[in-house]
């Protein structure tokens, strides 16, 4: 069994999957501090993201190399081959988990294929976040992060799933939230309790909990910056 203090330096030839915080930066981990300190390389989803918060944190900078929606295809195999070599590599996102709705999956998946360690390193992740502070049932919880742009899709989407009995768990934007949320009125009815937040962790953090037809009022009198998370309860829950 490992010791915690060899916890805290990254192995040759593993692949380090490290959790960064939402929005505030103390969440940070002793881990997942030590981990970045340490590792070969940073697999990042925007250098310039990851870049800001490494000047935080070290003194000096860090060996980053991109990471993204765009090139992960082309790029995991590579970085596979860097990790067999003996290489330490760390994989972060912008913010949260790696993988989870964010980039990561096809490199942990070609790791897992040749037999490399893969490490998690927990830290934050929105919609937990947001699910631990919401009142909604946690036991069952189907997410499925962002939904399709077009309101066909969503509308679609909140019909199919209008009678499950688990609290789904999902992301959206600033830019469709308030179409969303009337989506919601419209499709599951007024009263389906929800839980929106915003800005989790942050100055300006918001949490709206209650009928759909009263987080939409709420909403439209607040500011709509950042990224969204919203919770629908499963039907027939009341706070």
């Amino acid at each position: 069994m490992q010791g915690e203090n060899a916890s805290l330096t990254p192995e040759p030839g593993h692949l380090y999957v490290v959790a960064t915080p939402i929005g505030n930066l103390a969440d940070l981990s002793q881990r997942a501090l030590s981990i970045l300190e340490k590792v070969d390389c940073i697999a990042c989803e925007d250098t310039r993201n990851t870049g800001l918060l490494i000047s935080r944190i070290f003194e000096e900078k860090r060996p980053l190399i991109a990471y993204h929606d765009h090139n992960e295809k082309k790029i995991a195999s590579p970085l596979v081959d860097r990790i067999e070599s003996g290489e330490s590599i760390a994989l972060v996102s912008d913010a949260g988990t790696p993988a989870i709705s964010d980039p990561g999956f096809r490199l942990v998946r070609e790791c897992r294929k040749r037999g490399i360690p893969v490490v998690p390193v927990p830290g934050a992740c929105a919609f937990t976040t947001l699910l631990s502070a919401s009142g909604l049932p946690s036991s069952s919880v189907l997410f499925v992060g962002f939904l399709p742009p077009k309101s066909a899709a969503r509308k679609r989407f909140l019909e199919e799933n209008k009678e499950l009995k688990h609290t789904i768990a999902l992301y959206e934007s600033c830019h469709r939230i308030e179409k969303f949320l009337k989506e919601i009125v419209e499709i599951l009815g007024p009263e389906r309790e929800i839980c929106i937040g915003r800005e989790l962790t942050k100055k300006f953090e918001t949490i709206l909990t209650g009928p759909s037809s009263e987080v939409n009022a709420k909403l439209s009198n607040s500011s709509k910056k950042g990224e969204f998370v919203v919770l629908i309860a499963p039907i027939d829950f009341k706070l």
